[in-house]
């Protein structure tokens, strides 16, 4: 059956053109359009009730509108429209506003004389060295259309990767936060209720309900002053976290959590793969592509095992050598670099590694978030239970007051 797609395309003036198609599939919209001389950017079902074809960015996700841009930019180099004009169309089918600035602020420093490169690296926050240093290479070689093809295809697979960590640890988040507000509501509201009934002294009340009354009165007398002293506690943690000597023990510390040290080890390992396929394919030297890598991985001991790597590639030791002395990688990693350095093949193995690594990284979230989520059930089961048979206990006691 028949539907209406709406569209945004290209023109051979380089000039975007909207408008809706009827047919069965986007693919065979996509073939009319190109029939008719025109490059799809967008294809999608008609608006319906006034919204948005496309998600909106939400404020402060720059690594959503990055993905969008260098997609956009894919697809209109590679059909031969000129940069400036390919980032003028950016700018006009992108939904957020301060990017959208953002993608015009680039469009006047190139127009100004600058590279494209350097144009992008007056905004740092939205694209790191590893992006300009691409597009540098680029231009450099005359392949920025298959650069943009190999970022995009970088972001979204960097996207997709971190956006799966996520999805999966917030049922087990959520379990938590549903315990612990259980836990909170008994001992804040049921529990005080039936501590009335036990304020007749020739009731003898049990010793798990005299603790749970107990833990009840605490809670009531001093839950907000604990609440602060928690919050200051945790926000003391983050400060230290955030400072040299604190982000370098955490980033240790949990490495060495069981399970969820090995997916945070193997996450690592897959973004920098990632990271130097994408680097060394474009030509880049190793060294300077290794101290980019460095730059975008989170765990700063993985990050700081990399200096004694560059030393080595830079004594003339290769890379898997070193690599393995650092210690920080998975053994298979510089197994496979090694292969990779013999065959001459190395932004392949450095794909082949990213494919790897993204693929265990989920096997073992998925083992962690299995053996997490009963464990959580388990626990918050106990301790909701005890405080239920506690109240049982002492109800059942009443029946033993002295006549």
């Amino acid at each position: 059956m028949a539907s209406a797609y709406f569209f945004r395309a290209v023109a051979a003036d380089g000039k975007l053109r909207t408008g809706t198609l009827s047919a069965e599939t986007v693919r065979q919209v996509a073939a009319e359009l190109k029939r008719q001389g025109l490059i799809p950017v967008y294809v999608g079902l008609e608006q319906k009730s006034g919204f948005a074809f496309s998600l909106p960015s939400f404020n402060g996700n720059k690594r959503r509108d990055v993905l969008f841009f260098t997609q956009e930019l894919s697809t209109l180099l590679n059909a031969g429209v000129p940069v400036d004009r390919a980032l003028t169309i950016t700018a006009e089918l992108t939904q957020q506003g301060e990017f959208r600035s953002v993608v015009l602020d680039i469009l006047r420093v190139l127009k100004g004389g600058r590279s494209l490169a350097d144009s992008l690296a007056t905004h740092p926050l939205y694209f790191p060295d590893l992006y300009t240093n691409m597009v540098r290479a680029g231009e450099a070689s005359g392949s920025l259309a298959q650069i943009f093809e190999r970022l995009a295809e970088f972001e979204r697979t960097r996207d997709d990767l971190r956006g799966y960590i996520v999805s999966s640890l917030i049922y087990p988040g959520l379990l938590s936060l549903v315990g612990i507000g259980s836990i909170f509501v008994l001992l804040e509201f049921v529990v005080p209720r039936f501590a009335l009934i036990f304020s007749d002294p020739r009731i003898v009340v049990p010793t798990p309900t005299l603790i749970m009354l107990e833990a009840s009165k605490l809670l009531q007398n001093y839950g907000l002053a604990g609440a602060f002293v928690l919050a200051a506690a945790i926000a003391g943690f983050v400060v230290y976290i955030k400072s040299v000597e604190g982000s370098l023990w955490w980033d240790t510390t949990r490495l060495r959590i069981p399970i969820l040290g090995d997916a945070l080890r193997k996450a690592e390992t897959a973004r920098f793969a990632r990271a130097m396929a994408t680097l060394v394919s474009a030509s880049v030297p190793l060294v300077q592509s290794l101290t980019i890598a460095r730059g975008i991985l989170n765990n700063k001991r993985i990050a700081g095992s990399l200096d004694q790597v560059i030393q080595g590639v830079k004594r003339g030791e290769g890379l898997a050598g070193p690599l393995q002395k650092a210690g920080q990688f998975p053994p298979l990693a510089g197994h496979l670099l090694s292969v990779g350095e013999e065959t001459g093949h190395l932004d392949a193995m450095f794909n082949r590694m990213a494919d790897i690594y993204d693929s265990e990284t989920r096997t073992a979230i998925r083992r962690f978030t299995s053996l997490f989520e009963p464990l959580i059930i388990l626990v918050m089961g106990l301790v909701i239970g005890t405080l239920i048979l506690s109240l049982m206990m002492a109800i059942t006691s009443i029946n033993d007051v002295a006549v």
